[in-house]
């Protein structure tokens, strides 16, 4: 595959290499260096390395630093959860922008709300599978019974119980189809279902200002988006997949390099900064 010129990384600390079998080799996913890090470190306790603590104590250490947690208690953030569905299933999008938390308010409007509502298929019912206190954030696991079938979402909340964030388990689809939704999420002005996409360690590095205006920047280079050509699944490894979307702009037309983990959450992205440049017409 021939170069496609120096990229510009969400979720990367360094330009990525060019050709798919390079990148692949260069990325690691951090999820699996802590799983590592951890298994290694249970092995060495188990094994005598290190005091061993009761197990009632470890259990009320662990609440003890549970109930130190700032933001929301468990019982606060099942009570905002369901608020936030309880809005969803009414369809009301003055209700549901309200709930939004300032950043998105700020990328957002209740018309905006509305019209995302439209393409959605309708709430039933839902339960409430478990919540991760944080330090700023507080997620809540729910399954979702829609007209459309059962969906796993992730909600993340902020510490006035509104929302924040989301991710919804697209485990089960193609890579590809999930960086084309993606891509065609931020090409219709929907930054927050685009943010949705990203794993929600990436969500909090990126927040919906900042993809917003690395799409605007994009589209100042390329002009205004015209259509995705394709999306490819061009490489993959153990633990990652890399998805290019050929994207078709008004002067230019590039690919974007979409990275998934095995359980098709984003965990990067990049835009080319130097776009390949219109051939003449013969």
């Amino acid at each position: 595959m021939e170069t496609l010129g120096q990229m510009e990384s969400l979720g990367q600390t360094k330009p990525l290499p060019l050709s798919p079998p390079k990148l692949m080799r260069h990325l690691r996913s951090p999820r699996r260096s802590a799983s590592l890090a951890l298994l290694a470190l249970a092995t060495a306790i188990c094994m005598g390395a290190g005091p061993e603590l009761p197990a009632t104590g470890l259990a009320a250490q662990e609440q003890a630093a549970e109930s130190k947690l700032p933001g929301l208690s468990v019982e606060e953030a099942r009570a905002a959860a369901n608020r936030v569905l309880k809005a969803v299933q009414s369809r009301d999008a003055n209700l549901r922008y309200s709930q939004f938390s300032p950043e998105l308010k700020a990328a957002s409007s209740p018309s905006m709300v509305a019209a995302t509502m439209r393409t959605q298929p309708k709430l039933l019912s839902w339960k409430l599978l478990s919540v991760q206190r944080g330090l700023r954030t507080t997620t809540v696991e729910v399954s979702l019974n829609t007209s459309a079938g059962k969906q796993e979402v992730f909600l993340v909340l902020n510490g006035a119980g509104q929302i924040s964030g989301y991710h919804i388990d697209l485990t089960d689809q193609a890579p590809s189809l999930v960086a084309r939704q993606f891509v065609t999420a931020l090409s219709t002005g929907h930054f927050i279902s685009a943010r949705g996409f990203l794993s929600l360690e990436l969500q909090r590095e990126i927040d919906v200002a900042s993809l917003q205006t690395r799409w605007q920047q994009l589209q100042r280079q390329t002009g205004d988006f015209v259509r995705i050509n394709k999306a490819v699944e061009a490489g993959s490894s153990a633990d990652q997949h890399l998805v290019l979307v050929y994207t078709e702009f008004n002067r230019l037309s590039d690919s974007l390099f979409v990275i998934l983990d095995n359980n098709n959450q984003i965990i990067g992205v990049d835009f080319p900064s130097d776009p390949v440049s219109p051939k003449p017409v013969p």
